[in-house]
Parts: structure tokens; sequence; C-alpha cells
């Protein structure tokens, strides 16, 4: 086997707050432009993870990977800023990166 490569996995994850939604349509008319424009904008998945039945707020996670650790680090950061430049707001953010050997 010829030298082994590491991966980086990245992991972005934040709770977006829906002020003022009174119904989960009225929710998700705000948390899915989010997560498309997301998803268009930068090479990452996008998930909603929790609150699915909560009115006002929505657990959303961002991922990627990547051999390049600072790449992934501009990316998710990248993502993050682009969700707080757009007026909304966010908890509880937390950005992880693992390392995994790719085989």
């Amino acid at each position: 086997m010829v030298g082994a490569q590491v991966v980086y996995i990245g992991v972005l994850q934040f709770t977006l707050e829906c002020p003022g939604s009174t119904s989960l349509k009225d929710k998700r008319s705000q948390v899915l432009p989010v997560t498309e424009r997301l998803k268009a904008r930068f090479p990452v998945s996008v998930a909603r993870l929790a609150g699915s039945g909560a009115h006002d707020w929505e657990r959303i996670g961002v991922a990627a990977i990547s051999a390049d650790r600072q790449w992934l680090e501009r990316v998710l950061n990248s993502a993050q800023a682009f969700v707080a430049g757009r007026g909304l707001t966010t908890r509880d953010t937390s950005l992880e990166i693992d390392v995994w050997d790719a085989v």
C-alpha cells in the first residue's frame, strides 16, 4: 500500500431561531431558503437535524469533506458567515473537524 492519505471531515451545527413563526409551515418557509442557499453557494451537504416539531427553532447541520484542512475550515466558516450575514439569529454554534486516515 502506498502512503496513507489523511481526510478531514468538517461539521458545522447551529440552531436557527425563527421568531414570529406561528406554525410549522411558517417556520419551514424561513428554514428552507437558508438550507437551499447554503447547498447552492457552498460545496456542502446540509441537513435539518432537530426541531421538526418546534415552531420557533431548527437545528441545522452543514458538512463537507476534504484532503485540505485549511480549505475545509474556510468553507465552513464562510457558510457560517453567510447565515449570519443574512440577518438570521443563530445560537449553540459548533464547528468540528475530524481527521480520518484514508485507506
